[in-house]
């Protein structure tokens, strides 16, 4: 999968993308992951990249020709997901990273001040997405979290495939408790059905587990998933 990412900050990618697994989906071209200066498609002679907001208001909006001319320059196609990472987008969630893998190419957006001009939103935007209902700086986290999660559920990244099919929020519900050695540690002990080599007794433990943590901590999963 090609990965492009517009950004006001590309040395903020650097350090993250260049360590443990994604490192590897990379050097291995599962991922091929480029990082583009934003300024660099500015003509302004400062490589401003944005302006007063028509109307009035606090704040500067990001200008639509820079964004115009790099997206048009990496070039799309019908294949290409082209994501804003906007606090008033769609939930990013493990359903919304299973259909980018789907894709051939992403290119994600990341805004900063008081956001993007909306004229690159409606040309070229097919999908806005949110990590969470919270503000941050600038769009490079949330770019940086969605690269990490598709990333990783790409065919061939992880070495066992099983290793995110038991993932959280796979099935609808959170992950079962893990445990290794030693046995026993400060006076708490390993469940002793994951020492039994009984199989079906541990598959069983831990669906029962992921059950009753998810209807604990995520209530709303299990109604959700009651719903479908």
């Amino acid at each position: 999968m090609k990965i492009d990412v517009i950004t006001i900050f590309p040395e903020m990618f650097k350090s993250p993308f260049s360590q443990s697994i994604i490192k590897r989906a990379i050097e291995e071209n599962y991922v091929e992951l480029i990082i583009h200066d934003l300024r660099d498609y500015s003509l302004d002679k400062h490589n401003k990249v944005d302006d007063y907001p028509y109307g009035g208001g606090a704040g500067m909006v990001m200008k639509p020709e820079p964004f115009f001319r790099c997206i048009e320059d990496i070039g799309f196609d019908d294949n290409t997901e082209i994501i804003f990472m906007t606090p008033t987008g769609q939930q990013f969630n493990q359903q919304v990273c299973h259909e980018f893998t789907q894709k051939n190419h992403m290119i994600l957006l990341c805004g900063h001040y008081e956001g993007v001009d909306q004229r690159v939103i409606d040309r070229f935007v097919t999908k806005e997405l949110s990590i969470g209902d919270y503000v941050l700086t600038g769009g490079e986290l949330p770019a940086m979290v969605v690269v990490d999660a598709v990333a990783r559920v790409i065919p061939g990244v992880l070495r066992k495939e099983e290793s995110y099919l038991k993932d959280s929020f796979q099935d609808g519900l959170l992950e079962h408790p893990h445990y290794t050695r030693p046995m026993e540690y400060c006076g708490m002990k390993v469940p002793d059905v994951l020492l039994s080599g009984n199989h079906g007794e541990i598959r069983k433990w831990r669906e029962n587990k992921s059950v009753e943590i998810t209807q604990k901590k995520r209530p709303d999963l299990v109604r959700t998933k009651k719903d479908l």
